[in-house]
């Protein structure tokens, strides 16, 4: 959509069909309209005439939109009426089946939240991070180092996935030959089965998250008969809060952190290339002066919107901005929406890396379940980037990309590139 290299024809029938179609007929979360970057001009219109929308009728059930910056602010924080539990579905659009839901600290409601979320919060403090920036920066090092010169390559395999999964390998001081698992078992996690799926059906995604839990538990009674140490899986066998979690909530908090480390890192890293090409004058901004990499951070993560919505189900009968929701109806705040609302945001369909408040946007959430590692997400992008700065001059976007197939994860899944020799 904007910015992309569709042709001008196509993108006005876009729009024509997103101004002509009845409201009562959007379905803007139709992972279709993802997979082709053409939800655009739907949210475009939700803000301005509908804000607050009911869709009756979608692949994953009716549902609410809520679109404006402000107004998801509001749901967010309103835990009384808008539940984030698994129990009631948890926080994507899409039902998880109550045989198969699972808890995580994401998806309670205060104030079990806290204690659990307590336990994981050390891995992110300050002193914490000073530790994994120098861990971080030797492997980014490594990696770039190793990128072909003068022929083209996929950004996000070599690059986005490589990196954040050697950093949750890291974070979880998981087995290193076999990271690739924790990447395999977060696509798993959010893919939609089907026959072009990465999976046909729900129980063949089953099985491989129940192969993930398997290989976790074992490396959970290693770290139960250890002493204390300061990765992830160590610090919650130590816990008081986590250590007797049943296994549906283990997976779940496992799966939580593995989707949490990799998929928003990744399509931020991924993104952030892809935002630098189509803003070339932002490009030639940032190699003449680094500095901008504090604010360009943040604007990367605002333009890119990893996730794409978060969803929760109201625990009463409200009435929101005029519109009646009903206990149990599922509410679902659009991430993507509220990051290109004219009315909090300037200009905000444009890559601008030097803005006056780069952190102004929804892409980890607010409240009490604003994201546990938004630093160390920030940190691996600036150093990522630091790293690429100092050794090429331009890396250019060669193609296409490929997008993935979902309404919650907004992500690419290839991006050709090439570094000029």
């Amino acid at each position: 959509m904007h910015g992309t290299m569709e042709s001008a024809a196509s993108l006005d029938a876009l729009r024509e069909r997103a101004s002509s179609l009845p409201l009562a007929q959007f379905d803007p979360g139709d992972p279709e309209l993802f997979r082709t970057d053409t939800f655009w001009p739907y949210f475009d219109r939700l803000r301005r005439e509908d804000p607050v929308h009911y869709c009756k009728d979608s692949m994953f059930g009716p549902y609410w939109s809520v679109t404006r910056y402000n107004d998801i602010m509001e749901i967010e924080t309103n835990h009384s009426v808008f539940s984030s539990a698994s129990a009631l579905g948890g926080i994507t659009i899409r039902d998880i089946d109550p045989d198969l839901r699972r808890e995580s600290f994401i998806s309670m409601d205060p104030p079990r939240h806290a204690a659990q979320r307590k336990t994981v919060a050390p891995m992110f403090t300050p002193t914490h991070l000073d530790n994994l920036a120098l861990n971080i920066r030797k492997r980014s090092a490594e990696c770039l180092d190793n990128l072909p010169v003068g022929e083209v390559f996929d950004w996000v395999d070599q690059v986005s996935i490589e990196l954040t999964t050697q950093m949750l390998a890291v974070l979880f001081d998981f087995p290193w030959e076999d990271r690739r698992k924790l990447t395999r078992w977060s696509d798993i996690a959010t893919t939609i089965p089907g026959p072009d799926g990465l999976v046909a059906t729900d129980e063949e995604r089953m099985a491989e998250l129940g192969e993930c839990a398997a290989y976790f538990s074992r490396l959970w009674k290693e770290r139960a008969e250890q002493p204390p140490k300061s990765d992830l899986l160590s610090m919650m066998v130590h816990s008081a809060a986590t250590r007797d979690m049943d296994a549906k909530n283990f997976l779940g908090n496992l799966i939580l952190l593995i989707v949490g480390g990799n998929d928003t890192t990744r399509n931020t890293m991924s993104g952030s290339l892809l935002a630098l090409s189509q803003y070339p004058e932002q490009y030639r901004k940032l190699r003449e002066n680094p500095d901008l990499l504090d604010s360009f951070v943040p604007e990367v993560i605002r333009w890119q919107t990893p996730l794409a919505h978060m969803r929760r189900t109201a625990l009463t009968d409200f009435e929101f901005r005029g519109k009646q929701i009903k206990k149990g109806d599922k509410v679902v705040m659009w991430y993507v929406s509220g990051n290109r609302d004219e009315e909090v945001i300037e200009k905000p369909y444009d890559f601008i890396i030097d803005r006056a408040r780069p952190r102004t946007h929804l892409s980890f959430g607010f409240g009490v379940h604003r994201c546990v590692g938004l630093r160390l997400a920030e940190l691996q992008l600036k150093i990522i980037w630091e790293e690429i700065l100092k050794r090429f001059d331009h890396i250019d976007v060669v193609g296409e990309p490929k997008r993935v197939y979902s309404s919650f994860v907004k992500g690419l899944e290839t991006l050709p590139v090439k570094i000029a020799a």
